[in-house]
């Protein structure tokens, strides 16, 4: 018998600037949630065509706190090692986003999930229905 465990994600996105509000996702097949995540932020700040500030609103910890807490950047003085010498996994993403903070100024801000936020709970509702439309 062959058992075979396929992991799907999706994440979703809002981009709001001058009343203007834009929405984007998407998914992914053998994934993490932590890949999802990086992702959301990471593809929302690809779409920003000049440098400007920046808040970012995520229930993410694993995200925020990289930044918050300094996570990020006791792993690029350790050559993108963990505080226990491991590698720092999503080595690439995480340098993604970092390469974002050198071009804009950006204010990462932690809010609760699967709680009474509207823009959180829609980036959920686009996460789910972009694993939806995940091709096998």
């Amino acid at each position: 018998m062959l058992t075979v465990t396929l992991v799907l994600g999706g994440w979703g996105s809002i981009l709001m600037c001058r009343g203007v509000k834009k929405e984007i996702s998407g998914g992914s097949k053998n994934t993490t949630n932590n890949i999802m995540e990086l992702t959301a932020v990471i593809e929302a700040l690809r779409l920003v065509k000049y440098p400007c500030k920046i808040q970012i609103y995520s229930d993410s910890a694993y995200v925020v706190n990289a930044f918050l807490q300094g996570w990020i950047y006791n792993w690029i003085k350790k050559g993108w090692k963990t505080a226990d010498g491991s590698p720092v996994k999503n080595k690439e993403l995480w340098e993604e986003l970092y390469s974002f903070t050198k071009t804009h100024e950006i204010k990462f801000i932690k809010v609760k999930g699967h709680s009474d936020n509207e823009f959180n709970n829609r980036c959920d509702e686009l996460a789910r229905n972009a694993i939806l439309e995940v091709k096998f």
